[in-house]
């Protein structure tokens, strides 16, 4: 079963539609892609990939709209492991120092009490 779907231009508010399948969700429309995620154009086999790359303007846009020429971006759920991704979170944790303890002198200081 397919079904219309209309997305607004993160830019300059403009919608675009789409028509796919219902069984795809949807997890956000960004005007930047999702690092490590692939993206298909709208005219493409985008069932496989994780999203769709829109590009403000284009055959996309609904009657009477006009566009800003931007590419925005549709992504849509993605799983691992049988967990949601949430490509907002950090994929690797970075270890800013290598030992506990005390920060050294030359580091930033505290507040001061009242000097008077």
């Amino acid at each position: 079963m397919t079904v219309t779907v209309t997305y607004y231009c993160p830019h300059c508010g403009a919608l675009a539609e789409l028509e796919r399948d219902a069984y795809l969700a949807d997890k956000a429309v960004t005007p930047y892609p999702f690092e490590g995620w692939t993206y298909a154009n709208p005219d493409e086999e985008y069932e496989e990939s994780e999203g769709v790359r829109f590009v403000c303007g284009d055959e996309t846009l609904k009657r009477g709209e006009e566009g800003c020429g931007e590419s925005f971006y549709l992504s849509f759920v993605k799983y691992e492991n049988g967990r949601e991704l949430d490509p907002r979170q950090p994929t690797e944790r970075v270890e800013l120092r290598d030992r506990p303890g005390p920060r050294s002198p030359g580091g930033p200081r505290g507040p001061s009490g009242p000097t008077g």
